[in-house]
Parts: C-alpha cells; sequence; structure tokens
C-alpha cells in the first residue's frame, strides 16, 4: 500500500518537487502555503469552497491574527465523479511548501490520503468527512473539525428507541463513509436491544436502475423504519424512486442523516417532485447555538451571494461553517506554532534515498519539519467560532455534539427536538445541559409530533408482514396427552383447543391481518420436548410457537414470549384416602407435643399461683394432699374458666391474668380446628407436599418433555434416576396406583393447569402441599419480536373484557371430583404457633416468682432483725420455714415483740 501511495507522489512530482531547505525559516514568514480539498461539484463543496474563501480573506484582513504572516491558499478540485483522478489532482498543490490541507471532503478519500500526511507529516483538517474509523490511531495526523458519525448514529438509534421500533432497514452507499457508519448505527442500536434486519448497500457509482432493485428489495422486508445514510448527490434520486414505489405512504419511517439537512440548506428551491419526495421524512442538521458571530457571518454570506451570480443560487450549510470556522482554527493554531519557536521548512525523506534517480524521482518527497508541533497545536486549540467552541477531545472529536431533529412539512421544515449526548432526545436546546450533568434517561427523554409520510400524525408501527406472501410459520407440539389444550382436528391440518383458541382470539384483536400456518412437531407417540421446539424458533425454520409452553428464565433467554394467558405453577399429586371418624378424634387438632407442652404449662401456672397465695390465702393452705388437689384443681379449671378460689396477691392476679389470655387463645384455636375436623370431609396421604418427596428416596413422575425434569434434578438436587418419564394420562393413573412397591411412583410432579384436569375424574388422587412455583403459559416468538408485544396487548384485552376466561370455562371446566381432589390433611396445631403465647406466660411467671422471692427476703430481715440464728439451725431452713408460715402469724409475734 505504501509503494502505491509513493508511486503516485512520485507520478505527481516527476516535472516539480518540494523544495527542500536547509537553514532555519524565520519565525515569522510573510506567506504560509495552505491547501483545501474540496469537490466543487458538490452541496457541501461549492459552500465550503466559498466559505473558506471567505475566512481566509478576513484572516489576512486582520493584524492581529498572524501578526503579519498571511495565508496563500491553494484549492484542488477532487471530482466526486472521478476517484483515481480525484486523489491526483489533490496531491498537485503539495508541489508547494504546503504546512497543513482543509479537506478531503469525502471520507474514502480521507483514507488514501492520511497515508501521504502520515508520511509528509502534513495535518489534514477535514470538515465533512464524519467516517469514525479515521480517528483510529493509524491516521494521528488526521484532524476531524466537524461531528463524527458516530454521535450521528447514537442520535438515530436514541429516535428508534424513543419511539420503540425493534427494526430498521439501513440503504447506504457501500464505501468507506456508508459502511462504516451502518456498522456505527448498529453498535448503536444494539445498545437499545434494536437492530438493523436488512443492509441494503448501493454502489458508489449509482445509477437509477440500481435504485430501483434496491428499493425493491427493501419493499419486501417487514421493517418499515429506514435509515438513508447517502451522499446528496443521489439522496433525492433515492427518495423519488420511493415515492414512485409507494414506499412513501402511511406506514413508512424514512430517517435520513445530515444528508437531506445539508441540501435544504443550500439549494434556494427544489422541484415539485423532489418536494413531494420528502413530505415526512425525518433528517438531523448538526446543531450550533445562536451567536452574535454566526449572524453577523450569515449577513455577510447573504450580501457576498446576493451580488454574484454565480453564487446566488445556494445557501450556507452546516459544512460551510465547519469550513470557515476549519480555517479560523488553524490560523490560531499557527499563530501558536510561530510563537512556540516553530519554522516553516522541509527536508528530505533519507528512507527514500535508495530510490535515487529514476523517473519517480521518489528522492524528491520532503517533509515537513514542524508538522508534529503543528499538529499538537491544533489538538490543544480552544476557540469558539460560529459554530460554538472549538476543542478536542481525547479522542480527537469535538467537544459537545448535538442535532438538531428535523421534520419535513410542505415546502419548509420543523424543528421537533433536539439530541445530545449530555441530554439525549429533548424538546429543549441542548446548550444548557452541556454544562451540566448528562440527562439521558429514557423517561425524559421527548420530541414535539411529527407529520409522517402520508400526511398522518399516528405514531407507525415500524413493521408489516412480509408482502412477499410468505406465512408466519407456527409450531404447535404433537401431544400425546391433554387435548384440550392443543390437539389436531382429525381428518384436516387444523388445531383446537384451549391454546389454539387463545391464540386466534388474540390475532383476532390485532389491527392488522397476521396469515400463518400451524406446524407440527412431535412423532404423536411421545410428547415433544418444549425446549426442542423453542430451538427451531432461533434457527429460523418456526416464526412462532403456539401451544402449553411454560415461561421460564433459560427460555426467555432463547425467545420472547408474550404476556401469560394462563397460570400454571408447579404442584405434588399423589393417592389420597378419606380419614374416617374414631373415637380420639378429639385429639387431632394438636399434635402430640401440643397437648403435652398444653398440660406442662397448666400444671406450672398452678403451681406458680399456689407459691404465691399460700402465705396469705387459706384456700391454698392445708395438708400437703388437700395443697395438691386445689393446684391440679385449679389450674384446670381456668381452662373453663370456672375456677372458685380467690386471688388475693397482685402478683397472683397479674399471673392468671396473662395466663387466661393464653387459655382464650388456645380454646379459640382448637374450637376452630375442631370445627373445621368435623364439619369437613378431610384427605390423607402419606405424601405431605415437595418437602417430603425431596427427603424420601420414592420414585418421582413427571410429563415426559416438561420442564418439571430439569427443575426437580437442578432446583431440587433429586437425583435423576428417581425420576420416572410419563406420557399419557393412562401412565400417569397407573403409576400413582402402582406405588414404589409395584413399579409406579409415590407422586407426580406436574403444573397445575394439567392435574386440575387429570384429577376431575380421578378422586383416589389429589393435590398434596402448596404450589411451590409461579409460573405461566405464553406464545414463543424470535427475540425482539414486535409480533410479541402486540399480541401480548391482544391477551391483556381478551383478559379485561372477560375473553379469556370463557375460553377458559369452554376447554377446562372442572367436574365436582375436581374440587375434592384438592382438600388436604388438616394442618394440625403445632407448638411453633403458639410459642409466643407460651413465651409470655413463662416470663410473667418467672417474674412473679422473683419478685416474691425479693419480698419474702425483705421481710425475712426484717423479721429476724438484732436476732441471732444459730449456725445449728441453718440460715436456709430458717428462711424456708418463715416462708411456709402464714403472715398474719409473722404480724402478731411483731406486734408482742414492740
Amino acid at each position: 500500500m505504501k509503494i502505491v501511495y509513493l508511486w503516485l507522489l512520485g507520478m505527481i512530482f516527476y516535472n516539480g518537487r518540494f523544495i527542500s531547505t536547509g537553514t532555519a525559516a524565520s519565525p515569522r514568514p510573510d506567506v504560509v502555503n495552505i491547501g483545501a480539498i474540496l469537490s466543487f461539484n458538490t452541496s457541501v463543496g461549492k459552500v465550503a469552497k466559498l466559505a473558506i474563501e471567505l475566512a481566509v480573506d478576513e484572516v489576512n484582513s486582520r493584524t492581529d491574527v498572524l501578526n503579519g504572516t498571511k495565508l496563500k491558499l491553494a484549492m484542488q478540485d477532487t471530482k466526486l465523479s472521478s476517484g483515481f483522478l480525484g486523489i491526483v489532482e489533490a496531491l498537485r498543490f503539495m508541489e508547494d511548501d504546503t504546512v497543513a490541507i482543509i479537506g478531503p471532503q469525502q471520507s474514502v478519500m480521507a483514507h488514501i490520503i492520511s497515508h501521504i500526511a502520515n508520511e509528509l507529516q502534513v495535518p489534514l483538517l477535514s470538515f465533512a468527512a464524519t467516517d469514525p474509523t479515521l480517528n483510529s490511531l493509524q491516521f494521528p495526523y488526521f484532524v476531524r473539525t466537524t461531528q463524527s458519525d458516530d454521535f450521528q448514529m447514537a442520535a438515530v438509534a436514541d429516535i428508534v428507541g424513543y419511539y420503540e421500533w425493534r427494526d430498521v432497514i439501513a440503504i447506504y452507499i457501500d464505501d468507506d463513509h456508508g459502511r462504516n457508519g451502518v456498522s456505527a448505527l448498529g453498535d448503536k442500536l444494539a445498545e437499545k436491544r434494536c437492530k438493523i434486519s436488512y443492509r441494503a448497500p448501493m454502489s458508489p457509482k449509482l445509477s437509477s436502475v440500481e435504485i430501483k432493485n434496491a428499493l425493491f428489495k427493501v419493499a419486501l422486508m417487514e421493517s418499515r423504519v429506514i435509515i438513508l445514510h447517502i451522499y446528496a448527490t443521489w439522496g433525492l434520486d433515492v427518495l423519488n424512486v420511493a415515492r414512485e414505489l409507494g414506499m412513501m405512504r402511511s406506514g413508512y419511517v424514512w430517517i435520513a442523516t445530515d444528508w437531506l439537512s445539508t441540501v435544504l440548506d443550500t439549494e434556494s428551491s427544489l422541484t415539485s417532485a423532489a418536494v413531494d419526495s420528502i413530505q415526512g421524512v425525518l433528517t438531523l442538521r448538526m446543531h450550533m447555538p445562536d451567536s452574535e458571530p454566526k449572524r453577523e457571518l450569515f449577513k455577510r454570506w447573504n450580501n457576498l451571494t446576493a451580488s454574484n451570480t454565480e453564487n446566488s443560487r445556494f445557501g450556507l450549510n452546516t459544512y460551510g461553517m465547519y469550513a470557515y470556522d476549519t480555517v479560523w482554527l488553524l490560523a490560531h493554531s499557527l499563530d501558536k506554532f510561530l510563537n512556540q519557536g516553530g519554522n516553516i521548512s522541509f527536508s528530505n525523506d533519507t528512507s527514500l534515498t535508495e530510490f535515487h534517480g529514476g523517473r519517480l524521482q521518489f528522492d524528491a518527497m520532503s517533509i515537513f519539519d514542524g508538522g508534529n508541533l503543528l499538529l499538537s497545536s491544533i489538538l490543544k486549540v480552544n476557540i469558539t467560532g460560529v459554530t460554538g467552541k472549538l476543542e478536542f477531545t481525547s479522542e480527537g472529536d469535538l467537544f459537545h455534539p448535538a442535532y438538531e431533529v428535523i421534520n419535513v412539512i410542505g415546502t419548509g421544515i420543523r424543528t421537533i427536538g433536539y439530541w445530545s449526548n449530555s441530554s439525549g432526545l429533548s424538546v429543549s436546546s441542548p446548550d444548557k445541559y452541556n454544562a451540566h450533568e448528562p440527562n439521558t434517561s429514557s423517561s425524559k427523554q421527548k420530541l414535539y409530533g411529527v407529520i409522517w409520510p402520508g400526511q398522518t400524525t399516528q405514531k407507525p408501527r415500524g413493521w408489516v408482514f412480509s408482502s412477499s406472501g410468505r406465512q408466519l410459520r407456527v409450531g404447535v407440539p404433537n401431544r400425546v396427552s391433554y387435548h384440550e389444550f392443543v390437539s389436531r382436528i382429525e381428518n384436516s391440518d387444523s388445531y383446537g383447543g384451549f391454546c389454539i383458541d387463545v391464540f386466534n382470539a388474540a390475532k383476532d384483536e390485532l389491527p392488522y391481518a397476521v396469515p400463518y400456518k400451524f406446524v407440527p412437531f412431535g412423532d404423536g407417540h411421545k410428547n415433544p420436548v418444549t425446549s426442542d421446539l423453542l430451538h427451531l424458533i432461533t434457527t429460523g425454520a418456526l416464526d412462532a410457537v403456539v401451544g402449553d409452553i411454560t415461561i421460564t428464565t433459560n427460555r426467555t433467554r432463547m425467545v420472547d414470549f408474550t404476556q401469560p394467558y394462563i397460570e400454571s405453577g408447579l404442584v405434588v399429586v399423589a393417592p389420597v384416602s378419606k380419614l374416617n371418624s374414631s373415637a380420639w378424634a378429639f385429639l387431632r387438632p394438636f399434635t402430640p407435643m401440643m397437648w403435652c407442652a398444653t398440660g406442662v404449662f397448666f400444671l406450672v401456672v398452678g403451681a406458680v399461683v399456689w407459691i404465691l397465695e399460700r402465705r396469705t390465702n387459706d384456700e391454698f393452705r392445708g395438708p400437703p394432699r388437700r395443697q395438691f388437689v386445689t393446684i391440679i384443681w385449679f389450674s384446670f379449671s381456668t381452662l373453663f374458666f370456672s375456677h372458685r378460689e380467690r386471688i388475693a396477691s397482685t402478683l397472683g392476679r397479674f399471673v392468671l391474668i396473662i395466663w387466661l389470655f393464653v387459655v382464650l387463645i388456645l380454646n379459640s384455636s382448637y374450637t376452630a380446628s375442631m370445627t373445621s375436623i368435623l364439619t369437613v370431609e378431610q384427605l390423607s396421604s402419606p405424601v405431605k407436599g415437595i418437602g417430603s418427596l425431596v427427603t424420601s428416596s420414592d420414585p418421582i413422575g413427571f410429563q415426559r418433555g416438561s420442564f418439571a425434569e430439569n427443575y426437580l434434578t437442578d432446583e431440587l438436587n433429586i437425583h435423576r434416576s428417581r425420576l420416572v418419564p410419563l406420557n399419557s394420562i393412562g401412565e400417569f393413573e397407573k403409576a400413582l396406583r402402582d406405588g414404589p412397591s409395584k413399579g409406579g411412583v409415590a407422586a407426580v410432579v406436574d403444573e397445575r393447569a394439567y392435574m386440575e384436569l387429570f384429577l376431575s375424574t380421578r378422586c383416589e388422587f389429589g393435590i398434596v402441599g402448596q404450589e411451590f412455583t409461579k409460573m405461566g403459559w405464553g406464545f414463543a416468538f424470535p427475540r425482539d419480536s414486535p409480533l410479541a408485544i402486540d399480541m401480548s396487548t391482544a391477551i391483556l384485552t381478551l383478559s379485561e373484557n372477560g375473553g379469556l376466561q370463557r375460553l377458559h370455562d369452554k376447554w377446562l371446566t372442572r367436574s365436582a371430583c375436581s374440587s375434592e381432589g384438592t382438600k388436604q390433611d388438616v394442618v394440625r396445631l403445632q407448638v411453633r404457633s403458639f410459642w409466643g403465647l407460651f413465651l409470655l406466660c413463662g416470663s410473667v411467671c418467672l417474674l412473679a416468682l422473683l419478685f416474691y422471692l425479693i419480698k419474702m427476703i425483705r421481710q425475712y430481715r426484717r423479721h429476724y432483725s438484732g436476732q441471732i440464728i444459730s449456725p445449728q439451725s441453718g440460715l436456709l431452713r430458717s428462711f424456708l420455714s418463715f416462708v411456709k408460715e402464714k403472715e398474719d402469724h409473722h404480724h402478731h409475734h411483731e406486734e408482742a415483740a414492740a
């Protein structure tokens, strides 16, 4: 590649060569040579040519910019229509001592000339080459003085995301500018979970026939959102052909990159056909803040074009303003370069001395000695021009990229909002956001209303079914069992069932027709594996799957699901037997442990009350046998609130109040549970739920093809050897009847929707335990399918208007046996249900005993104060004797002593 560029340079410099100076140039030369590479016959080139000449004249007319040094401008017309000859002509001006080049205009040419700039160390300042890849380290001497397409494509992606479109079509010129721009668009769309569903590249040497052929293919696609990234030279022609093909009618969305706003700003008038072709189109325009220098430039531009008939046909566009600012940016950079002692000098490339002689004269090529210093001055510039602040980021982009979002209406345009990398989409000017924190939350994005193609204000859906005549291929599982959900109608290709009817009802709610055909999956001898069926969507063999498809986390990684149309979690079904009444049925409300705990607390509370009352209450005194009977009688009589003993002490009354509250709760709970046992027929099963199944070693049945198998092994860690796949309802029934002892299963784990149908005529089985997952069924579509969203909306509509319930009643109506099958063994009341009450009662008893002990110690010390207790009698024995005596007896002794 390098040899090719050197050969080009040799051909160009065969009759001329760069001047190499051996002595240092003066710090302030009188003239500095700069070049400009433009395409004079384009909307951008003709405006930029005049803007650059205007800026050079203004710089040279002012002595405070370069302090007496003048800019000498040499322009070359690259003739957009001729690539190779354009490059050759662009290099001719380098025969002079050129220190910098403004341009090139096209990204394709910028890629090529950047190699030469690297070799000669001449900075390239392009005001129009927007290819994002030009920022790479491969081209250090390329400086972009306009906005990169990376930002423009981010704006387009935000617009697509704002209107909630998922797929777009990209039409572009198949060169560096088009390919790399569309590649950037694809990356930005991916961040929004959108994608380019079809790419329509066009030859750089475009013809009307190629335009028509490309648009024919685009019209056959499902997406109706079209991004047109093309040159202004061909843009209007593409839109005109699109109008002729009926692609500018209602339902289409056209988003043109900034080539269209450039044409509208440049051309004073368009033909009526061109105006008709751009109605409703959205386009972008680089945003420039309003300022006095900008207004002054427009005033000078209008005066210049008004007085010059040659230039009176075009206006000033954004690229022209960036070209104008590029001259000023270069002038300030040169001034800084010269102030730093930079010299305008050139030297031979020593690496080319081996090519000395010959007709190509490679050794005649010269390197700009101050190129690296000038490049550094350019990248560090910080000025304000007509386009706003001119300052480069570390990546080589201008700060604060912003665009206006424009809607073409009639013969004019309307700005419906703005985009910037700091504010996203907004109806407010981005200027005020630049100095603040980014504000790109999707909830705050906003644009004004749009008049779309077809003169409608209703947002286009953005896609239609392909007009190629292909029907939607809808896969349905060819089930062996549960034909109420999905089944093939005999002697036909049609299908019926609850799931099919829901799909058809939802489809009828859509505002557009959906041509489809059902594609069966499965051999009819065993239930198909649902994951295998869904995998056909990812391979493109199917467009959707309809049936009893459970929405699980793993499956959502493959496809998109609609809103669930039925809830169905996993349950355990096992054989159940009726519990017959017995003589000991009254014991069933409480577990044995609960009975024991309740009895112990009756005795404990009786003992505590006896201790608190015996010194002051004669009803709790007497012989030991009488006192024991009193404790037992008092304790259990509180069960019926029929105790006759008077409680005299404050502590005793406090303990009794708490205990009576506990008894009230126990009484109420026992009565409620006993009522349930006596009034409702109960079912019992050795399997109590999923917990008992996990801890046992019994075999477990599941429906073949269901996700239950993976759930039991992966989530509940049940060994796969315990799982028994079952196909038909008959196999379910036989396996449950046989049980583990006869080669059957202890229970079946399956979804509630299936099991309710299974139990509707089989009363000897029932659901035990609780439903241990919460899931639902939905229809599956490819990832990011817009049809999935519309079908979800239709399902919600059916749910709200009662359509889903009517279909449920039609196919899944239960019999009386089904409701019995769901009954479970009564949950007996356990200690853990009342441990809080027992803890409260026990704590009160302990506190009462503690206070009573403290009281007794104080009375004992007061009673024996001043008396000497012999060690033989013992202090503890004396204290216990004191506690046993009646309190009135001690008062009598105390009065006698006094």
